[in-house]
């Protein structure tokens, strides 16, 4: 690895003060302004995590909701037992694993076969632990009570958040993430070059997995009370992909742009129109489909290029 250049210092050090400045939140607001920056922050995390996978490889998983509640389970079925940061380091782990078992069963296919297995994968999931919570518990649902505050939970998706940027910077300058642009480009070529591309891949998706599961157990002290349909909802994995492609992958920070204003303004639908939310989220997919494919940071990236081509155009044309 390569030392940094004086533009990712740049990027890095702008990062720390966005950062810096965002940890300060808590200490002027304890009510609505910091509980939509939790959803914001945690959005932020799972779609960042999700986009170190789908963003150089191109897959769209959709088992964001089965890592997330693994992570979340994680938490509620030991918190009685261990101390919560053992918890999240055991749901990364199980995360990690989960993602390395599915990755090396299913990431040889692709296109819809992979999106549909990944969305089944989730649903089973949570088929499985409600038969067994039903089978050999005596309720559905668990408790889980900690000493952990709003403020606390946002420092920590916050903290997260951070480690996932660090390391999809850290990928992006490795020979896994060189391996990675060669993948999504073609992934035929890759082989050609000698490029494992199943243990890439795996490896990634990995990762992805267990921030992911991470998130989760970060947000089960906030819910209190764990159940399937929620710890594993579908609809987490179909904001993560909306969120996410709405502002782009090309570009690391790119989930970020789609993730604040969308935030919020699901914030405002569920909260003035609660039985049209499915309408919102359908009708976002279909225009990001058709119209910003490659999203905002993606439109950005082909404006500047064609006032580039321009500029060069008129440069051309005056006389020496």
């Amino acid at each position: 690895m390569t030392a940094f250049t004086l533009k990712e210092w740049r990027w890095l050090a702008g990062g720390a003060v966005i950062a810096a400045v965002a940890a300060l939140l808590p200490l002027f607001d304890q009510g609505f302004y910091l509980s939509i920056s939790v959803n914001i922050m945690l959005y932020a995390a799972l779609c960042t995590a999700w986009a170190l996978f789908s963003g150089p490889t191109h897959y769209v998983s959709l088992a964001t909701a089965a890592f997330y509640g693994l992570g979340t389970y994680s938490v509620g079925l030991g918190i009685d037992i261990l101390p919560y940061p053992a918890l999240v380091a055991i749901a990364a782990a199980i995360g990690a694993a989960a993602a390395g078992l599915v990755g090396a069963a299913t990431l040889r296919i692709s296109g819809v076969y992979f999106v549909i297995f990944t969305f089944g994968l989730a649903e089973f999931v949570r088929q499985v632990v409600t038969w067994t919570q039903t089978k050999f518990a005596t309720a559905i649902g668990l408790y889980v009570f900690t000493d952990l505050a709003e403020q606390h939970i946002y420092w920590m998706l916050l903290a997260l958040t951070v480690a996932v940027f660090l390391t999809g910077f850290l990928i992006s300058r490795s020979r896994l993430g060189f391996a990675m642009n060669i993948i999504g480009n073609d992934e035929t070529v890759a082989r050609h070059v000698g490029i494992d591309t199943a243990r890439a891949k795996v490896t990634l998706f990995m990762i992805s997995g267990a921030f992911i599961a991470i998130a989760g157990a970060i947000m089960a002290p906030r819910y209190s009370y764990i159940e399937p349909p929620s710890a594993f909802n579908p609809m987490i994995s179909f904001l993560v992909v909306i969120m996410a492609l709405l502002g782009g992958t090309r570009r690391l920070w790119g989930p970020l742009v789609g993730v604040i204003p969308f935030t919020i303004m699901m914030d405002f639908v569920s909260s003035r129109f609660p039985n049209h939310t499915m309408i919102v989220i359908g009708l976002a997919f279909l225009a990001i489909v058709y119209v910003i494919p490659h999203g905002v940071t993606g439109l950005i990236e082909q404006l500047r290029e064609r006032l580039k081509r321009r500029a060069e155009a008129l440069g051309e044309e005056r006389p020496a």
